[in-house]
């Protein structure tokens, strides 16, 4: 196989794994929902600067080291699964929460940024996909592995900027037809904590059982 239909099945699979819902796009989607456009592109934003450390480590092999001690990356899923549960139980029991544009939407930009990119760090399908993944990919005779790596963080930062950008515009218009509808934001505010809540149950489970 050359080097072009490798990079051609990285990008499947990448898109595939980014249309997976997860704790990523629901941290997105949920900052749209309550914050707004700008809200959402810059959790967007973070989690794709979270893609960029993914990407290093892969190519730095640092994905052997946590084969070897697997209880590292069982913590780090647990550490990252009970952070965006946090995030979603902060939503749930935070009153401004409630009204669509009075709190949320007042958090400053580089919290947003920051929790994005934490979400991603965080985020046990990175870690997994990583694992089982990257190692298939990275090959010497094909260059630089920081070449590699540049490519292939691109291809990453591509299909979430398409997928998960899509998601954040699209939850913003939601939002703006939620704003003459308090009690409907209400709902929405309340489903936006419980679906953060349930993707890292969810995401936390499947990680542990698939190591």
């Amino acid at each position: 196989m050359t080097h072009y239909s490798q990079l051609w099945l990285f990008s499947v699979l990448v898109f595939g794994v980014v249309l997976l819902p997860g704790m990523d796009m629901a941290y997105i989607l949920g900052s749209a929902l309550t914050g707004g456009r700008r809200a959402g592109l810059m959790a967007l934003a973070g989690v794709m600067t979270g893609a960029v450390v993914h990407v290093i480590a892969g190519v730095l092999g640092i994905s052997v080291l946590l084969k070897l001690y697997p209880a590292a990356f069982k913590f780090m899923l647990l550490a990252g699964a009970c952070y965006i549960a946090w995030i979603g139980w902060s939503i749930l029991k935070s009153a401004s929460a409630f009204h669509m544009g009075a709190g949320l939407a007042l958090r400053p930009s580089l919290v947003t940024y920051r929790q994005g990119m934490l979400s991603c760090l965080m985020n046990p399908k990175a870690y997994l996909f990583m694992l089982a993944v990257f190692p298939q990919f990275l090959h010497p005779e094909y260059g630089a592995l920081w070449i590699q790596g540049v490519v292939m963080w691109l291809i990453i930062a591509v299909n979430q900027a398409g997928v998960y950008g899509g998601i954040a515009l699209a939850a913003d218009g939601v939002r703006r037809w939620l704003a003459g509808e308090p009690e409907s934001a209400v709902i929405v505010s309340r489903v936006v904590g419980v679906m953060l809540i349930g993707a890292a149950v969810f995401t936390a489970v499947e990680g542990w059982r698939q190591t």
